[in-house]
């Protein structure tokens, strides 16, 4: 656990957490609001996510909320000022995995980081997905549709593992764009619609539901 997303507007806040995180070996992306924390969070592409609540666009408790609605597992670390038990227990029952109170101390926030490092490093590791009849073997990195055994090129099983640990959620071509393929592509490319496409052909045309207007969907 490693690459962690930090969701704060305060400038000075964020960059202190950064560049601390940095400095103990972490990779970190910061998020000036709730709409983008949201966003990267979706991408799979982070292992822990330091969460303000008073955020501009959807709040902390939105972010929250949405993330395990898509039954999104991110473990959740809360750095807000609002220090009231009400919002302590909402922020907990809604999903957060800690919550610490502003100001802090960086060491504190540090130790709390490694404890969800160690935390991880203690769970099972998942090496089969599963979607009904469709599942996607992580250390072979094939797929089998009903009976039949799928080989997938490296850009279709980052696709399919992406849709397979959000099943039900809509992801949008852009959140596909910078999880499988990097935040530098072309936007306006139709790589992601080709892909699905490919995907279609090996699995059946009924695994992958289209979203008008919004994106693509695992039934």
């Amino acid at each position: 656990m490693n690459r962690i997303l930090i969701a704060e507007d305060e400038e000075r806040i964020a960059s202190f957490v950064q560049k601390g995180l940095r400095a103990n070996g972490f990779t970190t992306v910061v998020a000036e609001d709730g709409d983008l924390a949201l966003g990267h969070a979706l991408t799979g592409g982070f292992d822990l996510m330091v969460l303000d609540i008073g955020l501009p666009g959807r709040d902390g408790f939105t972010v929250l909320r949405e993330l395990r609605e898509a039954r999104v597992t991110l473990p959740v670390i809360v750095l807000t000022a609002r220090d009231s038990v009400r919002d302590t227990v909402a922020g907990l029952e809604g999903g957060a995995d800690d919550w610490m109170t502003k100001p802090f101390r960086f060491e504190e926030l540090l130790a709390r980081v490694r404890l969800r490092q160690r935390t991880a490093a203690r769970a099972p590791e998942v090496t089969m997905l599963r979607s009904g009849s469709l599942a996607l073997d992580l250390r072979t990195r094939r797929a089998r549709a009903e009976d039949r055994t799928v080989d997938l090129t490296a850009r279709e099983f980052v696709l399919l593992e992406m849709f397979l640990r959000h099943p039900g959620q809509v992801l949008s071509r852009e959140q596909i764009l910078s999880h499988v393929w990097g935040y530098d592509f072309d936007p306006g490319s139709n790589i992601v619609d080709v892909y699905v496409r490919a995907l279609r052909k090996k699995l059946g045309a009924e695994r992958l539901e289209t979203v008008r207007g919004m994106g693509y969907r695992l039934p």
